[in-house]
């Protein structure tokens, strides 16, 4: 509930403080006393887009606070929190504006953005009237009305939550089937691959040892005659042969040279046990150099086969065998594919199924909701003298989508057998009114969380259907709060709390202000709205008789 307004230098006001009550709260005033101006100053410190020139004229910056009352269960906590903005029972909305353009927001002391504040709006305040696109004229909140109405909560839950399985269902099989089609692309490419890799079945560490065998085959030639000199060198006619015959000779006279010949016996004996090693080494290195010329030229071949392949698919040669069996991945994909597709077919069918059960669900919730709806609203329109009018809530196909498949638009005919239409193309100014006014109290159920304003909703009415849109406002504001901007006077003396705005001049500036009034200044301001700028005792009376309807 909106308890306070503060405004300073906006416009033609330099200092206005109002304090607002709960119930019907109406504001009166002659055309152009700046009655707008105060819905201009809400509109601006609720981030609402309106007026660019805002600042009073020769002021450095204009700024508006406004107060509201929260209760415990008020879902701007939630807004708050979400925001990392303090909370609490009582919320104050700063807002400033220079005069360069510059706007800075408030909210509990807090610095915020202008996205805050609107979001913040939407929940604290609406605004009906004959210029209103935001809410009940807008088709395109209908939908949601009728839902809110419904109480249908629960079915537009379900409705989302199978709106969701079945995207994820379709998302997997769209998957599937462009891995499957990409596959199914390549699939040649993927068997003769596959094909030409196992014929060659390269192995990890393979092309090393190719290559090792490769030019050891190659230097064979240049090097085995060397070798072949050296073994000899090594052998019985060579080094091991006179090692021998040295230790043969020493062996012989060893007894006789007291002991000094046993270490070199003995090393000799090492000698000859070191060179059999080496002679076991030399005579491998000849058994490996002793090549067929025909093994070089499978080596090679080979050697090639495997480094071509690796150039081929990009990988190197150590990684064309694992490189294979992802090959033989995909195929398997392939070969699975059609399988998969059926299974993911099988369960968009079903999610479908289960979202157009629930979409129908909703649906029925909502033809049962459209006609109490129209019901209630042709109720509310007798007392209104729109006996004769006709409110249809038209519910048609659309696309589906996760708040169900059917488009709602609120549509008139203001006389029986007259074609239908939205409201504000079909209604006239007064008619459009009390439209809106009897649409707002049959939708208006229990929420009393926000602070409904009707800007001159009652304009082109007078006599007994003002009244009955006055006893319409003060049954709306019961529970609740209600401002309402009017040149009603039967309006007027429904209200609870009366203010009246005027304009004054102060130092050749004219300037608005706002008054409360009491029960006597209620009297003439009333005698003024019936009998014009000349109050009368006849007005007053009937000012008095107003008031006390």
């Amino acid at each position: 509930m909106l308890r306070a307004l503060d405004i300073r230098d906006m416009l033609i006001i330099d200092r206005l403080e109002l304090t607002f009550q709960p119930g019907l709260n109406a504001l009166t005033g002659e055309t152009g006393a700046g009655k707008s101006i105060l819905l201009d100053s809400l509109g601006f410190v609720l981030g609402w887009r309106g007026r660019a020139e805002l600042v009073r004229q020769g002021a450095a910056q204009g700024e508006v606070v406004a107060e509201f009352e929260l209760p415990e269960d008020h879902p701007v906590h939630a807004i708050l929190a979400e925001a990392g903005l303090p909370g609490g029972s009582e919320l104050i909305l700063r807002r400033v504006n220079t005069a360069e353009g510059r706007k800075t927001a408030w909210v509990n002391d807090r610095r915020c953005s202008g996205e805050v504040l609107r979001a913040l709006s939407e929940t604290l305040v609406e605004l009906h009237g004959q210029h209103d696109d935001r809410g009940l004229l807008n088709p395109r909140g209908h939908r949601a009305m009728l839902d809110v109405y419904a109480g249908a909560e629960p079915q537009l839950a379900a409705v989302r939550a199978t709106w969701t399985e079945m995207a994820r269902a379709r998302k997997a099989l769209a998957e599937t089937e462009a891995a499957v089609a990409a596959v199914r692309s390549e699939e040649e490419f993927l068997r003769h691959s596959v094909a030409e890799l196992d014929k060659l079945d390269p192995q990890p560490g393979e092309d090393a040892e190719l290559d090792a065998r490769r030019r050891m085959m190659q230097g064979a030639e240049r090097i085995r005659d060397d070798v072949a000199r050296a073994f000899a060198l090594l052998g019985g006619d060579g080094a091991e042969g006179a090692m021998a015959d040295a230790v043969r000779w020493l062996e012989g006279v060893a007894d006789r040279a007291e002991g000094q010949l046993d270490e070199p016996i003995a090393a000799l004996g090492r000698a000859l046990i070191e060179l059999g090693e080496a002679q076991d080494g030399v005579t491998a290195c000849l058994e490996a150099l002793d090549f067929n010329p025909a093994e070089l030229e499978q080596t090679e071949e080979r050697l090639f086969a495997i480094r071509a392949l690796a150039r081929k698919h990009d990988v190197a040669p150590d990684d064309l065998s694992g490189y294979a069996d992802t090959l033989r991945a995909r195929l398997g994909q392939l070969e699975a594919g059609d399988a998969d597709l059926a299974d993911r077919r099988v369960a968009v069918q079903a999610a479908q199924a289960t979202y157009d059960a629930a979409a129908e669900a909703l649906s029925a919730l909502r033809r049962e909701a459209a006609g109490r709806l129209d019901a209630a609203v042709m109720a509310e329109l007798a007392p209104l003298k729109m006996e004769r009018a006709v409110f249809q809530t038209q519910i048609t196909p659309a696309d589906p989508g996760p708040e169900g498949q059917d488009a709602v638009a609120f549509t008139v005919a203001t006389n029986p057998g007259a074609p239908s239409g939205p409201l504000n193309k079909i209604a006239s100014g007064g008619e459009l009114s009390r439209f809106l006014l009897a649409l707002k109290v049959c939708l208006s159920g229990d929420d009393s969380t926000r602070t409904m304003i009707f800007d001159e909703i009652d304009r082109g009415v007078g006599g007994a259907t003002a009244d009955a849109v006055g006893r319409r406002l003060a049954a709306l504001a019961q529970g609740g709060q209600v401002l309402v901007v009017t040149h009603s006077p039967q309006v007027a003396a429904r209200a609870a709390h009366h203010w009246r705005v005027q304009k004054h001049v102060t130092d050749g500036q004219t300037l608005s202000t706002v008054l409360p009034l009491s029960e006597p200044d209620r009297i003439d301001e009333i005698a003024r709205m019936v009998s014009g700028d000349v109050i009368t005792d006849e007005a007053r009376a009937a000012a008095r008789s107003l008031l006390q309807a």
